[in-house]
């Protein structure tokens, strides 16, 4: 769980971890081919869902894992409230549009990944290397949001890479109404929904074809 002291980050670490040491071999510093399968080439998103629990010390290890995700000035402005009991998902089910609807209330867990519009606040403690950054946002509003969802969509991409890591498949959503969201689950902490994310272990009879995705060539320049 997320340590509340002014300890560096890298000395929280396992070593393996954070090292840079030049003369650490290439290969221990690459995923083989079934990581690499287990978190991009074969992973899928999931509509269908086995009907397996979820523990809540996995839930401990999935943010464990994701909050070492880097940030800008290591704001971490996401915020994640993890769904997995009857009457919240009730709580949920008025703000999903039709096609989400069952297949959300069948999976073991939905993530609500939210951010914090005034992540700032943590700042002196999170980036101690700059007492002055929480100024940076404390009068541009503007800069604030943006930051705030930008960075907070980046960390709610940890969350999906660290569920796959830990055996976990994820389906992503954006169909859902987030003012409702927001009022029903969010409010009294002055946080904002982004999207939301079914976790659990996945039942292949539910998916789809793999659908294509773009060339390099497509996609990217090199220049």
């Amino acid at each position: 769980m997320a340590d509340d002291t002014a300890t560096p980050e890298a000395a929280l670490m396992p070593e393996a971890q954070v090292s840079n040491d030049a003369a650490t071999p290439e290969a221990a510093r690459v995923l083989d081919g079934a990581g690499l399968d287990l978190l991009f080439r074969a992973a899928r998103s999931h509509n269908k869902w086995q009907d397996r629990p979820v523990s809540d010390d996995t839930l401990i290890d999935l943010y464990d894992l994701l909050r070492w995700g880097p940030t800008s000035a290591n704001s971490s402005p996401a915020r994640f409230l993890f769904l997995r009991t009857k009457e919240a998902k009730e709580r949920l089910a008025p703000a999903l549009s039709a096609g989400n609807l069952d297949k959300t209330m069948a999976a073991p867990v939905t993530v609500i990944v939210a951010y914090d519009p005034r992540f700032y606040e943590h700042l002196p403690r999170l980036f101690p290397h700059n007492p002055d950054a929480r100024g940076w946002f404390t009068g541009n509003d503007a800069l604030a949001a943006t930051t705030a969802f930008r960075n907070g969509t980046l960390q709610g991409a940890y969350l999906m890479l660290a569920a796959r890591s830990l055996g976990l498949d994820v389906g992503a959503m954006s169909g859902f109404d987030n003012d409702k969201v927001d009022r029903e689950f969010l409010a009294a902490e002055g946080w904002r929904s982004n999207f939301l994310c079914n976790l659990g272990y996945g039942d292949p009879a539910g998916l789809f074809d793999r659908s294509p995705r773009l060339d390099f060539a497509d996609a990217c320049q090199l220049l």
